[in-house]
C-alpha cells in the first residue's frame, strides 16, 4: 500500500505526474486512471421506465464501506450471549437507542445511533474464498469462477456496482463518478492476489474508479492522482495535452480503445488534473481539525471523511476499501477479540457514527446510502489455538442506513449459536439489488457485454422490507 509522503506518493501513482512532464505514454496512463462516465453511451430507453417499490430512487449517492477480511457477525452486531462458551466469546451485549436492539459493547458511538441504522443479520452464501466472494458481494453476480482465491481480476469480471451506475448515470461535472479507496483490496496470501470485481469488468476499462491510493491522516499526503510536479501548473499541462491531442488526431485507433474514446479520457485527465472544483472536492484540507478529529486521525476515519467530502461535491459512488496493513485487518483467523477491541471496532465505529451524524446535519443522509459489510462472517466456533475464527459465508452481518432505509430495524434472524439464518434469508445478490432499486435502476434494466448479448444488472430481489 503507498505511503503518505510525498516521495512514496510519486512512486506509488505517479501515471498523473509523468504526463504533466509530456510523455505520451503517461497520458494513455492517466487517461486509464480517470475512470469517469460519459464515454460510452447514456442509459438506454428501457431505463426510463420507472418502477413502484417503497425507495426505488431515493438514493442520489452511495458510500460503501467495504469491510474486508470478513467481520465477525457473533463480535459485532449478532452476539450471542447464551451460546456455549466456545461460541460466544468475551464480548457482551450493550443496550442502544433502539429497544430490544443489542451491539458489542465495543460499538458505544454506533449504539446511540441505531434509530438511524437497519441490520441484516441473515446474510449468507457458500463461498469461503476472499477473492470470489469479494466479486460476488461488489457485483452481486457470480465471478468468473467461484469458490476460488487464485483467480486474479478480469474483464470477464461483473462490473462493480460503482462501475454500473458510472456507466448508468453519467457525470458532467469533471468529477469521477467513482472512486476507490484507499486501495484496490488484495489478499497477500491468495495466489490470485486481487479481488476480482473492482473494476469495470466487461463494460471496459473507462469504468474503472478512479483509485485513491495512501493514508490521508499522513502528514504532507496528497491525493496522488492530483498532484503536479513542482515544475508543472494547470495552464502547461492544458497546453501540453493540446498538443498530444493534435498528434493523436491521426492515430485514432489506439489498441486500448475504440477510435474516439481514448481523446475523451484524456480530456477527463486534464479535469481532474486542472479543475479548481474538482480539487476542491478532494481537499481534506478544508476540513476544520475538530471534523477531522471526530472522524477519526487514522487511514479509515480520515478516508470516510474523504468519502464524505466526494459525495457532497458529486461523486455519486465511493468505495472505502478497509486497508490491509498486515496488523489490523478482518480477516481474524488469530487473536480475534484483542484485534476486534483494539484496532478493528474502534476506528469503524466511530467513523461510520461520524458520517451518520454528518450527513444528517447536512441534510444528505435522506439521500445518501450507507453501506457496512464484508465478504462474510466468521465460524461460531472459537479456534482455541490461535484464539481466532476462520472464515463463515453461511451466515453474517451488515447493516444499510440512509436514502429512505428505516431506521432502528433488524431483518433476518439466526439461529442460537449464529450458524444459519432462520428468518429471510439474504444473499448478497439480493444486498447489491437492493442498492440498485434504491439508485431507481429498473428491475428488468439490461447492458450490453462486449458481443453484444443483454446482461440482467439485477440476479437478486430487492429487499423491500428496508425502506420506509
Amino acid at each position: 500500500m503507498a505511503g503518505g509522503s510525498r516521495t512514496s506518493d510519486r512512486q506509488g501513482c505517479s501515471e498523473f505526474r509523468r504526463w504533466a512532464s509530456v510523455s505520451r505514454r503517461s497520458v494513455l496512463a492517466a487517461g486509464g486512471a480517470a475512470s469517469l462516465a460519459g464515454v460510452l453511451s447514456s442509459v438506454p430507453a428501457s431505463a426510463e421506465v420507472t418502477t413502484s417499490g417503497a425507495g426505488f430512487g431515493r438514493a442520489k449517492r452511495c458510500i460503501l464501506l467495504f469491510m474486508w477480511g470478513g467481520p465477525s457477525h457473533l463480535d459485532t452486531f449478532d452476539l450471542k450471549p447464551e451460546a456455549p462458551d466456545e461460541v460466544r466469546g468475551p464480548f457482551r451485549p450493550i443496550s442502544t437507542a433502539t429497544p430490544g436492539l443489542h451491539l458489542c459493547e465495543h460499538f458505544t458511538k454506533l449504539a446511540g445511533l441505531t434509530d438511524r441504522v437497519a441490520f441484516i443479520r441473515s446474510l449468507n452464501h457458500d463461498d469461503p474464498a476472499h477473492l470470489s466472494s469479494a466479486h460476488t458481494l461488489l457485483t452481486g453476480h457470480l465471478p468468473p469462477v467461484n469458490k476460488s482465491d487464485a483467480e486474479p481480476p478480469s474483464q470477464r469480471d461483473t462490473p462493480h456496482l460503482g462501475a454500473l451506475l458510472n456507466k448508468l448515470r453519467p457525470q458532467s461535472l469533471g468529477l469521477p463518478g467513482f472512486v476507490t479507496m484507499p486501495w484496490l483490496a488484495y489478499h497477500p496470501a491468495a495466489p490470485g492476489g486481487k479481488a476480482p470485481g473492482q473494476h469495470g469488468g466487461w463494460l471496459g476499462q473507462a469504468f474503472d474508479p478512479l483509485l485513491i491510493e495512501g493514508d490521508p491522516n499522513a502528514q504532507g499526503w496528497q491525493v496522488p492522482a492530483l498532484s503536479l510536479l513542482d515544475s508543472s501548473t494547470a495552464d502547461r499541462v492544458t497546453r501540453r495535452s493540446d498538443l498530444l491531442e493534435s498528434l493523436d488526431q491521426q492515430r485514432r485507433l489506439i489498441d486500448l480503445a475504440p477510435a474516439g474514446q481514448f481523446l475523451t479520457k484524456q480530456h477527463q485527465a486534464v479535469d481532474l488534473l486542472t479543475s479548481p472544483a474538482v480539487r476542491k472536492a478532494f481537499d481534506l484540507g478544508q476540513e476544520p481539525e475538530d471534523v477531522r478529529n471526530r472522524y477519526g486521525r487514522n487511514i479509515h476515519g480520515q478516508c470516510v471523511l474523504l468519502a464524505r467530502r466526494l459525495v457532497e461535491h458529486g461523486v455519486p459512488f465511493v468505495s472505502v476499501n478497509w486497508h490491509n496493513d498486515n496488523t489490523s485487518f478482518w480477516d481474524t483467523h488469530g487473536n480475534n477479540f484483542e484485534k476486534l477491541k483494539n484496532q478493528l471496532i474502534p476506528p469503524s465505529d466511530q467513523a461510520l457514527s461520524t458520517l451518520l451524524v454528518d450527513l444528517a446535519d447536512r441534510g444528505m443522509l435522506d439521500d445518501t446510502l450507507i453501506v457496512w459489510v464484508g465478504e462474510f462472517g466468521r465460524q461460531p466456533k472459537i479456534n482455541k489455538a490461535s484464539a481466532g475464527r476462520e472464515h463463515y459465508p453461511y451466515c453474517y452481518s451488515g447493516l444499510m442506513a440512509g436514502a429512505g432505509i428505516t431506521g432502528g430495524a433488524i431483518y433476518g434472524k439466526s439461529d442460537k449459536q449464529g450458524t444459519t439464518p432462520i428468518e429471510d434469508p439474504v444473499t448478497p445478490h439480493d444486498l447489491a439489488a437492493t442498492m440498485l432499486h434504491a439508485f431507481g435502476v429498473p428491475h428488468d434494466q439490461t447492458l450490453p457485454e462486449k458481443s453484444g448479448r443483454p446482461i440482467s444488472l439485477y440476479a437478486g430481489k430487492p429487499i423491500a422490507k428496508l425502506f420506509s
